[in-house]
């Protein structure tokens, strides 16, 4: 495993849709959910998976009128010690914008 930094500018961009339609997106941490399903609670954008048991996002790349209910979602999940498996990334800036653990707009993907 590396130790370079992820640049969130990089994950998932060459199929993405036009940075002004959707000018967020989500990066998620699958091998760190445990099924707790807070994200699926609080955000129509998360659904939990049945057959694994794992929450999943309907969509990677989000728009202003679906940012908060991402965030809640983001803030929400439990894993990794309070400090959640899912992202959202300013695609604009490239910053992080929930959970923001470390403040300062940092991706604290952990993979």
């Amino acid at each position: 495993m590396s130790d370079s930094v992820v640049d969130p500018s990089d994950i998932g961009e060459r199929d993405a849709p036009p940075v002004e339609e959707k000018p967020y997106k989500v990066v998620f941490e699958a091998n760190k959910c445990f099924g707790a399903g807070k994200c699926a609670e609080v955000s129509d954008n998360w659904e939990m998976d049945l057959k694994s048991g794992m929450a999943k996002p309907r969509s990677y790349f989000i728009g202003e009128d679906e940012l908060d209910e991402n965030v809640r979602a983001a803030e929400a999940c439990p894993a990794k010690k309070g400090d959640g498996c899912i992202h959202v990334v300013d695609r604009r800036t490239d910053d992080e914008v929930a959970p923001d653990p470390y403040g300062d707009g940092t991706l604290s993907v952990d993979w």
